[in-house]
């Protein structure tokens, strides 16, 4: 298993969240940590960018993935997070 590290920016709005979105995001994130192959239809690489888009419903964590990290660089909204 991978250990999963959040931004600063990443918990900032990870916090000001509604508690079920909250647990659904770290609940996504640390199972694609434990097994990366179970969310393979909701992880793509981001085009011209080294990161990872993970789909939580409307919400996009957009994640650096290293040998034994991964560290969830920014969270938001669908439309948003891309800018």
């Amino acid at each position: 298993m991978k250990e999963v590290t959040y931004t600063k920016a990443a918990r900032k709005v990870l916090y000001s969240l509604p508690l079920p979105d909250q647990k659904r995001i770290r609940s996504k994130v640390e199972q694609y940590a434990a097994d990366p192959a179970s969310l393979a239809n909701n992880v793509k690489a981001m085009k011209g960018s080294p990161y990872r888009r993970l789909r939580v419903g409307d919400w996009r964590v957009i994640m650096d993935e290293q040998v034994l990290i991964i560290e969830v660089v920014r969270i938001g909204a669908r439309g948003s997070v891309y800018d």
